[in-house]
């Protein structure tokens, strides 16, 4: 139990080493800070490459995503008040610099994350936690209003991040009605993607996976074919779907170098990939070149999206909380980690 001037954060202490700990609970620091009681909280795919050993500055006080209450706010906050509910952007934003009112808050000029110092220099607690002091917090944080009773915590936690990535992949790739889709990556991104591209009037979207329960989900998400085989042989049983030319649109949701050459591979000349997996591969320019496939994607805009996606959940016509399959205390969140990091779940939702 914690005392009343303490919370309980999630840290990676090491390599495949999660804690649950108490720190100071946070406070309101800055005129533009608020505090977030969180009442729900989650695993990102993103969370799993720092857990297998690529985190730097250890420890690492972890968790990006978030659903919550706001408790306080700093003099300076003029959208959200005590007592809303709230959903954050999943890096702290300022929504007034070039790159916010372009609409890719990504690059904003005053970026930082959950867990480490802000612009400023004051450090933050992780979003895996009871409690969250929120800089920038009307850059960062939307108010979600009058919430339909059916929907879940899970509809609007994955509105912080995975959803809007997911819908970031389609977009990049020219998703629209009547579209042909491959959806590279069965995760919680991938997962998004299908519910983003049959959103965006996709007619058929077909998902890489190998794993029957993630089989079997995307269908329900939307997907209208699977594709269990990799490499060539994969290439080669999309094209006898699609024919030979692949796909108008493909969303790269994995990062890799397969991955990568996978999706070029797949796409139609004159078609797009949208790819926003962590990148940890080089693009084939010439062969894009060659088939004058486009290239976008990068960091998800989230906070861009998140009003139309939350339009869309709050309307009844988006439930992107299916790809939620496991739910545990906060205080067992090194279980969460270790059966993500197994493929054992699609992804964790935490209960502070």
């Amino acid at each position: 139990m914690c005392s009343t001037s303490a919370v309980l954060t999630t840290s990676l202490d090491a390599a495949r080493t999660v804690a649950v700990r108490e720190v100071p609970e946070p406070t309101v620091q800055r005129p533009t800070d608020a505090v977030v009681r969180v009442t729900a909280t989650c695993i990102c795919g993103s969370d799993l490459h720092s857990y297998r050993g690529a985190g730097a500055g250890l420890p690492l006080l972890m968790g990006h995503e978030f659903l919550g209450v706001v408790t306080d706010v700093g003099s300076a906050v003029t959208t959200v008040a005590p007592g809303d509910l709230v959903v954050p952007h999943f890096a702290v934003v300022d929504g007034t610099c070039p790159s916010c009112r372009r609409g890719f808050p990504g690059s904003c000029a005053r970026l930082s994350f959950y867990g480490l110092p802000d612009a400023e220099g004051v450090p933050t607690v992780g979003g895996q936690s009871e409690r969250v002091r929120v800089p920038l917090a009307d850059g960062t944080l939307v108010r979600v209003g009058d919430r339909p009773a059916d929907v879940t915590d899970g509809d609007l936690l994955a509105l912080s991040d995975v959803m809007g990535t997911g819908h970031h992949a389609a977009v990049s790739a020219g998703v629209g009605p009547g579209s042909t889709v491959v959806v590279v990556g069965d995760g919680a991104v991938g997962l998004s993607a299908v519910l983003a591209a049959r959103r965006l009037g996709a007619e058929r979207v077909v998902v890489l996976s190998r794993h029957p329960d993630r089989a079997a989900l995307a269908r329900q998400l939307g997907a209208t074919d699977v594709v269990a085989e990799r490499g060539r042989e994969g290439v080669a049983a999309v094209r006898e779907l699609l024919g030979r030319d692949g796909a108008d649109a493909v969303c790269e949701c994995v990062g890799s170098q397969d991955a990568v050459d996978t999706a070029v591979a797949l796409t139609r000349p004159g078609g797009a990939v949208g790819f926003v997996g962590a990148p940890q591969a080089v693009l084939p320019f010439r062969r894009l070149f060659m088939r004058n496939v486009r290239a976008g994607g990068g960091v998800a805009p989230v906070r861009a999206y998140l009003p139309e996606l939350l339009d869309a959940v709050l309307a009844g016509g988006l439930r992107p909380g299916r790809v939620f399959d496991r739910e545990l205390p906060l205080a067992e969140a090194a279980e969460g980690y270790r059966a993500m990091d197994a493929r054992e779940a699609v992804k964790v939702l935490l209960r502070p």
